[in-house]
């Protein structure tokens, strides 16, 4: 990638140009620096879809996963949480991660939607996907994550807790079904920064320009020291 010196086409979705690489390693470097602060790293690109040997979905890194390794070869700490709530399963991190038991990955998302995984029934020990339908609000959200995103995370014990911070479920967003609201953002923010000791977040989807600014300002607080 970082020989890529014109506009190209890495998957149908990806695009990289002669300055992709380098946005990529200041997005990666903005998620370490995120977790370092206990903050929440605003990057493009996104990276939950990026794949360990490939990128996909508009993501070239795993911003969220290098940040994981990061506190974990750097800082000294053992067990981390990735909570994803992304309209999208965080395919990428799933498979970085999967066998990892020093890693919990828990992962909401519209299904069936793209990528395709995520779907009932997969997951392990580690890893928790639940699949909700096209139209799920705050309530839906807030419901699945105080039933069984909270516990099972709680469960793990971990001294990190990630947030790939995706706002493509919101109700405007052009991109998927969802109807979750500012307020829905606000409180899946609070209620993800509850789980552990630390806790940092990492920009995911999000893609109507109207919405997004305010979306993003909405969670700010809870992920900032």
């Amino acid at each position: 990638m970082a020989a890529i010196d014109a506009s190209t086409l890495l998957d149908p979705d990806t695009v990289a140009s002669e300055t992709s690489w380098e946005a990529a390693l200041l997005a990666a470097g903005c998620a370490i620096e995120a977790v370092e602060r206990g903050g929440f790293a605003l990057v493009r690109p996104p990276g939950h879809h990026a794949l360990p040997n490939r990128a996909m979905g508009f993501c070239l890194l795993d911003n969220v996963g290098i940040a994981a390794r990061h506190a974990q070869s750097e800082l000294g700490i053992g067990r981390v949480a990735i909570v994803d709530w992304d309209v999208h399963h965080g395919n990428g991190t799933e498979e970085i991660f999967r066998g990892d038991d020093s890693v919990f990955f828990a992962s909401m998302h519209q299904w069936p939607f793209y990528p395709g995984s995520g779907g009932p029934g997969e997951g392990d020990e580690t890893t928790l996907n639940v699949p909700l339908p096209a139209g799920s609000g705050d309530d839906d959200y807030l419901q699945a994550f105080d039933e069984l995103v909270a516990p099972a995370v709680r469960a793990f014990e971990p001294e990190l807790v990630l947030v790939s911070a995706g706002f493509d479920a919101h109700i405007h967003d052009p991109l998927a079904g969802m109807r979750v609201t500012r307020d829905g953002f606000r409180e899946l923010a609070g209620r993800s920064a509850e789980l552990g000791p630390r806790t940092a977040a990492v920009l995911e989807g999000g893609y109507d320009p109207g919405t997004l600014p305010g979306l993003v300002s909405a969670d700010l607080e809870s992920f900032s020291e």
